[in-house]
């Protein structure tokens, strides 16, 4: 089967003129199944260990950079995931997507609870942010509410309240690596946008990996805006009057 790539947004409408144009952005979609007990990389649901994160490949997971957010950093520089300790594990998934892109839906599923040996008294949650975030950190989009081991259940998990930061950062993702090709630019130059789901174990100690259950599905759909759109450069969609 043939295999091809794009670079800009992708739009759709049958009305390209007037005042009932009806031109629009398509949903993109990336997402990330982690099984947390998998820790063989390469494979379906691989989970990534202490340090390290996954990236968005689904069928297999593999081996992914988290990069420190930075606009101008050139070549990126790689951030490090905080280690496996008594207090705190942290697991994770890494998407990158255009920079500037809006952000229209983030779902985090649990198809199963995690355990691990010694888990009593543990919590857990999953903040998305533009980096890795430890526990406590303030993410740039969007986390979940720390829940107790203990009241755990398989479903979609609600997000928390959104900030107006977290809104606003969600209208356009930041400019967080300088892609190092340097060749495959697109619209918005070769600056690229990460999204990063951290799952956040906690404890006041005790905690031990590995994992011997746990199962999450994570997505992101976003569109990338076009900023030509609406003015008299525009191709070939047509402009407004």
């Amino acid at each position: 089967m043939a295999r091809s790539t794009f670079e800009g947004p992708v739009l759709a409408g049958n009305n390209r003129f007037g005042p009932l144009r009806n031109v629009g952005y398509v949903d993109l979609v990336q997402y990330c199944d982690v099984t947390l007990s998998n820790t063989t990389a390469n494979t379906a649901g691989y989970s990534g260990g202490s340090t390290q994160f996954v990236g968005n490949q689904t069928f297999p997971n593999t081996n992914a950079v988290v990069y420190s957010p930075s606009a101008t950093a050139y070549p990126p520089v790689a951030a490090t995931p905080t280690a496996d300790a008594g207090t705190a594990i942290y697991r994770g998934a890494v998407m990158y997507l255009p920079a500037g892109c809006q952000i229209n839906d983030i779902l985090i599923d649990c198809a199963e609870t995690p355990t691990y040996t010694g888990q009593t008294s543990s919590s857990v949650q999953v903040l998305v942010s533009n980096g890795f975030t430890a526990d406590g950190g303030t993410a740039a989009y969007a986390q979940t509410a720390k829940t107790a081991f203990a009241s755990l259940a398989v479903g979609r998990l609600a997000l928390s309240t959104f900030t107006t930061t977290q809104l606003t950062n969600q209208q356009a993702t930041s400019s967080d690596i300088t892609n190092p090709t340097g060749a495959n630019t697109d619209i918005n130059g070769s600056l690229l946008s990460q999204v990063v789901f951290t799952i956040s174990v906690t404890n006041t100690a005790g905690l031990a990996a590995p994992f011997t259950a746990g199962k999450y599905f994570f997505t992101v759909r976003y569109s990338q805006p076009d900023q030509n759109i609406g003015n008299t450069t525009t191709y070939p969609y047509g402009n407004f009057d």
